[in-house]
């Protein structure tokens, strides 16, 4: 059965209205009553409070302070300022010299002195080239009281090709030169033994004139990243008027391996020379005159680093072959160099001990001396078997460089130069007369002290000078030939102006000894003391252009006939005018 609202309500309403009637009771009086509540006493503790070691203060005096905040105020400015754009200062920069890859030299002279050199090149690609020289130098002679022709001709030719490359570089050279001279020496007493008629015919009759031939080829390589550093070679033939003939191989390859983190550089030398006199200075040989020596040699050596050492170890060792006598050796040296920075690059100290050996040739005389008889019947290496040296060298300003060196050589059979001894017959061979000069071996230790001074005074002014102080020592009675016991040289160069400029070289040259005799006077050989000279050179230059230049050259100024050789007196003063042109193709 469903009961609505409304009567629910009316219920509710009856329900309360009774219960209101009931709690309504009849009002009763209340007695009085005593009650007591008995309960034990249980006392307890309570809980501490640990008084704090900081207490907490409440004063206003102590209140945390107020952080303070700064704050600029941007307040625009009207300006009318610009910033221009910054711009470098110049600097003013020298014109610099332009290169070129070619150039031609000419000079004449008096005593009919010819100089001529041209030199050029071209490349042929982008990394190889071609390249050619020809020099010329000759004089006509005229030697004051030189009764034989005196007059001389050396021309040379060379050509070359080459390549750069990346990983290589490598050229070929191929050469020619022909040398005339004239064995003009005649001793000063010469002709004494003969009736004057007889002596100037005999003087008449002696044709002084001899040559020299060179023909040379030779290359080189240099490698970037190889076991090889580089590799040199040259074959040359040599040759004279009197059939006399040389051939010489060389060859050096050089190369660097790792050996325990250290770089070890050895140098491997193969040196060959061979040839032979048609007579020996007597003229009483029946067979020619021969001789066959190979060198082999290799130097291993590495440099050690350290601080401000620096030190190389290493040896030389060699075996050196005679093939026409059979008088084979084996050599060896010490390599040993080291230097120390004493006061960093003003002074460091240096010493070492060095050996070699040393291939002798009969072009290499030549170069030396070019009054040799073609008679050298005993051809030899020379052996260097110690040179100790002790030295400084550094600055003393940063524009003068000084080095003092002091040194101990002792030299086996080393070559000298000797003039042979003569006669006076009609007979003799042309070089027979106390005019040409011969090769000998001799043992000699050497105690020699070097001073050089260099000094740029400014980019226009440089000035140098150096000196060479030997002593000698030989077993008696023999003489350290031709070798002088002083040599001093000091040069001055001058940029006067971009046009102009000026040089000066002088030099001084001690006494030599040497020996001689007429065996037709039957009389023992006489030493002679060669004098002391002094020489002075100077020259001028014109900058007419880029291109030209225009010189002149003063040699010999103090006018000096002085002996560089036994009885051969030098020219007197020379001047050379002459222009050097440069251009390209």
């Amino acid at each position: 059965m469903k009961i609505n609202f409304q009567n629910k309500t009316i219920i509710l309403i009856l329900l309360f209205v009774f219960q209101l009637s009931f709690a309504q009771k009849k009002e009763e009086t209340i007695g009085t009553e005593t009650v007591n509540v008995v309960k034990p006493y249980s006392p307890t503790i309570s809980d501490a409070f640990k008084v704090k070691e900081t207490p907490s203060l409440d004063d206003t005096g102590n209140q945390p302070k107020e952080t303070i905040k700064y704050s600029i105020l941007s307040v625009p400015v009207a300006s009318t300022f610009t910033p221009s754009k910054g711009k470098a200062e110049g600097v003013e920069k020298s014109k610099q010299e332009r290169l070129f890859s070619n150039y031609a030299t000419v000079g004449v002279g008096n005593y009919g002195t010819l100089n001529a050199e041209l030199f050029v090149t071209q490349d042929l690609g982008n990394n190889d080239y071609v390249a050619g020289m020809f020099r010329h130098h000759s004089s006509q002679g005229g030697i004051k009281d030189v009764q034989l022709n005196d007059e001389f001709y050396d021309t040379a030719l060379n050509v070359g090709y080459g390549q750069n490359n990346r990983d290589m570089s490598w050229n070929i050279d191929l050469g020619y030169q022909n040398q005339i001279y004239n064995w003009y020496g005649l001793p000063a007493d010469f002709g004494s033994t003969l009736l004057p008629g007889d002596r100037f015919d005999l003087i008449n009759k002696i044709n002084p004139n001899h040559s020299y031939n060179t023909i040379s080829l030779g290359g080189n390589m240099e490698f970037n990243e190889s076991i090889f550093s580089k590799v040199a070679t040259k074959f040359t033939h040599f040759s004279d008027s009197f059939s006399s003939s040389e051939n010489r191989f060389y060859l050096k390859p050089t190369f660097k391996v790792d050996v325990m983190d250290q770089s070890v550089n050895t140098n491997v030398i193969i040196d060959h020379v061979s040839g032979r006199f048609e007579n020996n200075y007597a003229g009483d040989n029946t067979e020619p005159v021969k001789y066959s020596l190979t060198n082999f040699g290799i130097e291993p050596s590495f440099v050690v680093n350290e601080n401000d050492w620096t030190l190389e170890l290493g040896a030389g060792l060699y075996y050196a072959l005679d093939s026409e006598n059979s008088g084979n050796k084996f050599y060896i040296y010490p390599k040993v160099n080291a230097s120390y920075k004493l006061v960093g690059d003003l002074m460091i100290f240096y010493t070492g001990v060095n050996g070699s050996l040393n291939q002798n040739s009969y072009a290499d005389f030549v170069t030396e001396n070019p009054f040799l008889s073609p008679t050298l019947i005993d051809m030899r290496p020379s052996s260097t078997q110690y040179n100790a040296f002790a030295g400084l060298k550094g600055k003393l300003a940063n524009n003068v460089n000084y080095n003092l060196t002091g040194s101990y050589l002792n030299e086996k059979d080393k070559a000298l130069f000797k003039s042979n001894n003569y006669t006076e017959d009609f007979s003799n061979q042309n070089y027979a007369y106390g005019n040409s000069f011969g090769v000998v071996y001799e043992d000699i230790r050497t105690l020699r002290f070097y001073a050089e001074l260099k000094a740029d005074f400014s980019e226009n002014v440089t000035f140098g000078i150096n000196g060479t102080f030997n002593s000698y020592k030989t077993d008696a009675p023999v003489e350290a030939w031709n070798l002088p016991s002083m040599k001093l040289s000091s040069n001055l160069d001058v940029n006067i102006t971009k046009q102009w400029y000026a040089g000066l070289n002088v030099f001084y040259v001690g006494e030599r000894k040497d020996m001689q005799a007429n065996t037709d006077l039957g009389t023992d050989l006489v030493l002679v003391t060669l004098k002391s000279y002094f020489d002075a050179n100077a020259h001028l230059g014109y900058k007419h252009n880029e291109r030209l230049t225009l010189f002149l050259k003063l040699n010999n100024i103090g006018n000096q006939a002085y002996e560089k050789w036994l009885n051969y007196p030098v020219q007197g003063f020379q001047v050379l005018v002459g222009a050097n042109y440069k251009f390209d193709f």
